[in-house]
């Protein structure tokens, strides 16, 4: 079952030109935590995004899936359809877009944990807005980063970055730089080089969705105790079990 609403619902009619987007897909049991999943865009556009759009597009496997195994235990996925495409420099409409939506689930849902799911600009978003302090866990998917991408907020939190080796829209090592720079301030950091997959995660698909569901879930499991099988976060128990966790290659 789902449900969609909009930022523009709140405001007087004609007062939004192009208002965020949140499709809800609701858990079948009571509520207990919420998996927000934040997509890619472009570095500066003021078109509005629309749902065809293949960075909108490419995360629904991601929220299906989450969704699919966390329904049945209370984990609610709120999927973020952002007003424009663009970063907009000083403007970060997409942060902004985010920062309502956390906004909408702590209304909605006071108290419960949030679980962040980002790519691309995306993952720029998660790890920015990181310092909610609903949020429990952040997944970076290929993520665009630059040395002046914030550590600050993750503080506290537990975060998988995951991102190609053959990448050609965001760099992996800016990635890898920034995971080395925030895993000190982090609760927990993993660092994954996807081996021959770039940017659109196309290659080796069914990793990118496994590993970010499992990792969801495993974090919901430890914060609110649901009673989630043990499959449903194995490939993060086996993989990121490890000494050196910005090490790890798929």
């Amino acid at each position: 079952m789902k449900e969609r609403f909009s930022e523009s619902d709140e405001a007087p009619a004609g007062t939004v030109a192009h208002a965020p987007i949140i499709t809800v897909w609701k858990a079948s049991v009571p509520v207990k935590g919420v998996a927000l999943v934040l997509h890619g865009g472009r570095a500066n556009s003021f078109e509005p995004v629309r749902a065809r759009h293949l960075s909108p597009a490419r995360m629904v496997p991601f929220a299906q899936l989450i969704h699919r195994r966390g329904k049945g235990h209370g984990l609610e996925v709120w999927s973020l359809r952002n007003s424009v495409r663009g970063w907009n420099g000083q403007e970060m409409s997409p942060l902004q877009d985010a920062r309502w939506a956390l906004a909408a689930i702590q209304k909605r849902h006071p108290g419960i944990p949030v679980y962040l799911v980002g790519h691309s600009m995306g993952g720029l978003v998660a790890l920015c807005v990181a310092d909610d302090s609903q949020v429990g866990a952040v997944v970076s998917l290929a993520p665009w980063l630059s040395e002046t991408t914030p550590a600050d907020p993750v503080t506290g939190k537990r975060v998988l970055i995951l991102h190609g080796d053959s990448d050609r829209w965001t760099s992996h090592r800016q990635s890898l730089r920034y995971a080395h720079r925030a895993r000190a301030l982090a609760a927990s950091m993993h660092y994954v080089t996807v081996s021959n997959a770039g940017h659109f995660m196309v290659r080796k698909a069914r990793l990118w969705h496994e590993l970010t569901a499992s990792f969801v879930l495993q974090s919901f499991a430890e914060d609110t105790g649901a009673a989630v099988p043990p499959d449903g976060t194995l490939p993060t128990r086996e993989l990121l079990i490890t000494d050196q966790p910005l090490s790890i290659t798929v």
